[in-house]
């Protein structure tokens, strides 16, 4: 069997390139078509959020491995282990949101009649 690793190295090195496009391009986007694709990219059932959350779930499982046959400090499988839990986090709490992404990001043709309500920043945390 030949060894996979360059080509999965160069599909790495493809999906950041692509990630920082999309990045260029949405910084681009009217706020309408940009929440759009933020609503797709932040989708849990098949968007970009979800499944980077999922390599880097992949990558913990492979350190941990690693770590237990003494390979890697115990340190990396941790520092991890906590990435993965945290974005897990993250993604539980923009599930809370996905209605109102979803909806917004299914709108279509002329805006609602009543314009949208400017509304203050805070910062409020359901853990």
């Amino acid at each position: 069997m030949a060894d996979a690793t360059p080509r999965t190295v160069q599909l790495a090195d493809e999906i950041t390139r692509r990630l920082t496009q999309l990045s260029r391009r949405l910084d681009q986007l009217p706020a309408d078509r940009a929440l759009k694709v933020i609503a797709h990219i932040l989708n849990p059932d098949d968007g970009v959020f979800g499944r980077f959350t999922q390599l880097v779930e992949t990558g913990s499982r492979f350190v941990r491995d690693q770590a237990e046959r003494g390979a890697l400090p115990t340190e990396v499988w941790l520092a991890l282990g906590r990435a993965a839990n945290e974005l897990h986090s993250i993604g539980l709490d923009l599930d809370d949101h996905k209605d109102a992404l979803t909806q917004f990001g299914a709108r279509t043709g002329p805006a609602t009649a009543r314009p949208p309500v400017p509304a203050p920043l805070i910062a409020r945390r359901h853990r």
